[in-house]
């Protein structure tokens, strides 16, 4: 451990890491900020950060058992040619979840709520939880391998995790409620969703879509709404 802390190396390959983890847990910020903003205000910092720890477990999880993560690349069944493996239908079932849970919370804000069902608030902070966890283990399979190629120490792997699930919890309360404020902003949010969950189904089907023109597309349009509410406030 003492050499890791005084190994040059080690510090490039955590500092990379943890921009890396933190890069990609832009996906689940923004699913967690629109998940979250449909609790009562009391329950949403509980379920932001409990979500955020269960997805962290999760991440470190996977880079533990990374073994039986090499098995979810191997081939299930082929359709026209194409091999599909675990791994890819992991994708698709995230891709599917993503364009559904969008494309409801757009109607949702179009048409008004539902009428209320008598659910108990801990019930539903729970069920955010494991949302968020369970949308993270989608984002996270692909960044899993990135974290292995980039360091062979599993400590550093581990470390960089836990720093850049810390960082997210930091910054995650004032992105939701920088959110939930602007109406205009969470539609393009859930665009953005709709957007991430067309990339996982491409990517389960073999058409992998370069995220950086993902993330572009994202910074321009946030950039473009940001250029038009000053022009509201004007």
């Amino acid at each position: 451990m003492l050499e890791l802390l005084t190994d040059p190396a080690a510090w490039l390959s955590f500092v990379t890491l943890t921009a890396l983890e933190v890069v990609l847990g832009i996906d689940n910020i923004v699913f967690l900020a629109i998940l979250v903003g449909r609790l009562p205000p009391e329950r949403r910092n509980a379920a932001r950060l409990g979500g955020l720890a269960l997805a962290m477990l999760t991440r470190i999880a996977l880079l533990l058992s990374l073994t039986w993560l090499i098995g979810l690349r191997a081939p299930l069944f082929s359709v026209h040619g194409n091999e599909i493996s675990s791994r890819d239908l992991v994708l698709l079932v995230g891709g599917l979840f993503l364009l559904w849970k969008s494309v409801a919370e757009i109607h949702t804000a179009i048409e008004g709520p539902a009428p209320a069902r008598s659910v108990r608030a801990p019930r539903r902070v729970a069920t955010v939880m494991v949302q968020i966890a369970l949308v993270d283990i989608v984002f996270s399979i692909d960044s899993v391998f990135t974290a292995v190629g980039l360091a062979q120490r599993v400590e550093i792997m581990v470390a960089a995790i836990v720093v850049a699930v810390l960082f997210m919890m930091f910054v995650s309360k004032g992105i939701s409620d920088y959110i939930e404020r602007r109406p205009t902003l969470k539609v393009l949010a859930l665009a953005f969703l709709i957007l991430i969950g067309v990339a996982l189904i491409a990517d389960a089907l073999e058409f992998h879509i370069p995220k950086g023109y993902l993330y572009f597309a994202m910074a321009f349009s946030v950039a473009i709404e940001m250029i038009n509410q000053r022009i509201r406030r004007s």
